[in-house]
This record gives structure tokens, sequence and C-alpha cells, in this order.
């Protein structure tokens, strides 16, 4: 139960990746942690990219960041639809510029171009985004997942265990430094 106590908003939008949306979500829950499930409307259906089904619990509008500890973005072909929200880019870069933990694998990066924080990291995702980011401003790392200031990067599906395993231990170090300023 390494994340008992951290609040976490997980963002859901039609074509999700259905693995990079359930894996990491199922994680984040083993180890204690809160995630709420966030979507365009509130108790919505959303189909992924292979058909698994996965509903919002609240809507990105009725969210305060400033009650949670870290976003995470699954990809798929939702990124690209979630980035015309501005409460979604809003909240992303609430998020980073918070120093709170961001989370975003494959085509998630589309979110954090449009919130405009990948501008001087080190990033990674899926291969049809490498040239956005790197327009947007980031330096293109072809690693499964690692992190570049409090943004967690994961590569493609295949990367999912090390996108988790980061994932979990920057909220760890997270929780724990902030554990220490309370």
């Amino acid at each position: 139960m390494k994340l008992k106590g951290l609040k976490i908003i997980y963002l859901i939008g039609e074509g999700f990746e259905d693995l990079e949306f359930y894996v990491p979500l199922m994680r984040l829950r083993e180890e204690g942690a809160e995630v709420v499930v966030a979507g365009a409307k509130a108790n919505q259906t959303y189909i992924g990219k292979n058909g698994l089904q996965g509903k919002s619990e609240v809507s990105f509008e009725d969210l305060d960041p400033a009650n949670y500890d870290a976003i995470v973005i699954p990809g798929g072909w939702a990124p690209d639809k979630l980035r015309r929200y501005d409460a979604v880019k809003k909240m992303t870069r609430w998020f980073y510029e918070n120093n709170k933990i961001v989370a975003m694998i494959c085509h998630a990066g589309l979110v954090g171009i449009s919130a405009g924080i990948v501008r001087g990291h080190e990033a990674t995702g899926s291969e049809g985004i490498k040239d956005d980011l790197l327009n947007a401003g980031a330096t293109w790392r072809d690693e499964a997942a690692f992190r570049s200031g409090n943004i967690v990067w994961g590569r493609v599906v295949a990367d999912i265990p090390d996108f988790c395993r980061e994932l979990v231990n920057a909220l760890e170090e997270y929780s724990q430094k902030v554990n220490k300023k309370g």
C-alpha cells in the first residue's frame, strides 16, 4: 500500500487504449491510491480502441486539481480529443506547475503538448507523436519509461510494466516529500 492517502485524477475519453487505461489504473488502486476517473461528462461510458468499456465517475469541469496529487493520461486515440478541452489543458498545466505528478503514455503526450508543458523535457511515446513532441520543444528519448522532472513518460503498450513501476516510484517519492512538509 505504498500510495495510500494519494488522490489521483485518471482521464478517459472515446478511443482510449484499453490496456494503457486499465493496467495502470488497477496498479495504482492495488497500491492504495484513491483514483477518480474523469471524462467530459460524469457517469459516461467510453469505448476503448479494442472494444473494452470504461466509465467516468466525474466530469473534468467538476474537479478541483488542488484536491489531488497527480494526473494520469492513458494513450490511444483519446488524447487527441482530450486535448481539445480547456479544462483538461488547464488541469494538466496546473499539476505540472505545482510540481505534482503528470503521467503520460503513448499518445498522451499530445495532451502535454497542448497544455504547453513538454518544452525542455525529455519525452517518449508512440513513434506517431515523435515529431509533435520534437516540434513542441521536447527531446526524444526512445526508452520504455522514465521521468523528466515531474513528468512520468511511457512509450507504448508493451512498456506498461515499466511505466507502472516508474509511476508508482514517482508517486511514492512525491508522497514522502509531501509528508515531510506536512
